[in-house]
């Protein structure tokens, strides 16, 4: 899966790699529990997603309205849903750049 001007970061410890862009976090995980991914949402989503599957649950450490934590190793969750819900957090993410900021998306991310 592309997502332009995606880029790693470990802005909090050595084990909590975070993914950003336009300098804006849109998934988490850690080395610890590599299995357990925090995304942005939406409010309505994150209550219509933490309703439906178990493996859903408010964002760990995170805004708990706007953010969920998604247990990947859930028969329940297969590998599509889960790349469509890390899409659906990036594109929350770019949408809230500013123009200049998505003009940059192709340049600003560390190679």
């Amino acid at each position: 899966m592309k997502l332009t001007g995606a880029y790693e970061d470990f802005p909090f410890d050595e084990e909590t790699l975070v993914f950003k862009v336009g300098g804006k976090i849109f998934c988490i995980t850690d080395f610890n529990q590599p299995e357990r991914l925090t995304l942005k949402t939406t409010p309505a989503k994150s209550l219509e997603l933490r309703a439906e599957y178990e493996e859903i649950v408010p964002g760990y450490h995170m805004n708990k309205k706007h953010w969920i934590t998604v247990d990947t190793e859930s028969d329940r969750l297969n590998g599509k849903f889960v790349k469509a819900l890390i899409k659906e957090s990036y594109e929350l993410v770019v949408n809230g750049l500013t123009a200049a900021q998505k003009k940059l998306l192709d340049y600003s991310s560390p190679k």
